[in-house]
């Protein structure tokens, strides 16, 4: 557990994450801009973020835009980001890529909103030594 998970009573913590479980299985609309794959460089303390471009097909799902292919959820994909944004601290990643007009690599909100909590979650772990995995 990381120090914030020790912080909670047991209770509320089972809730939470309950709770996150429930809203993790609604359904989202995909940024047309792309998708960002998120992993630590500790080496040098930074959390990275790399995006890849995509395509929507009619059926809301994301494909590869040179094969026309639904990218796969799960498993190894290799293909070539086409950019690369790194901060010490989730905050600083933000800026980085919400609040440069050049990087106009976010379409919908609600995208944005993920990356936030996703770049807390990689913080935290980056600076616990815990695990990140990207929801």
């Amino acid at each position: 557990m990381t120090s914030f998970q020790d912080a909670m009573t047991p209770i509320f913590f089972e809730s939470a994450q309950a709770i996150d479980v429930e809203l993790s299985n609604r359904f989202i609309e995909l940024d047309e801009k792309g998708y960002f794959l998120i992993y630590l460089d500790r080496e040098q303390g930074l959390i990275c973020a790399d995006l890849y471009s995509n395509t929507i097909d009619d059926r809301g799902i994301a494909c590869d835009p040179e094969t026309g292919e639904p990218l796969p959820c799960v498993g190894k994909v290799i293909r070539r980001s086409v950019l690369q944004f790194q901060g010490q601290t989730a905050k600083a990643l933000c800026i980085k890529i919400f609040e440069k007009p050049e990087n106009d690599v976010i379409l919908r909100l609600e995208h944005a909103a993920y990356l936030g909590r996703e770049f807390v979650r990689a913080e935290i772990a980056l600076y616990s030594e815990g695990e990140y995995v990207q929801d």
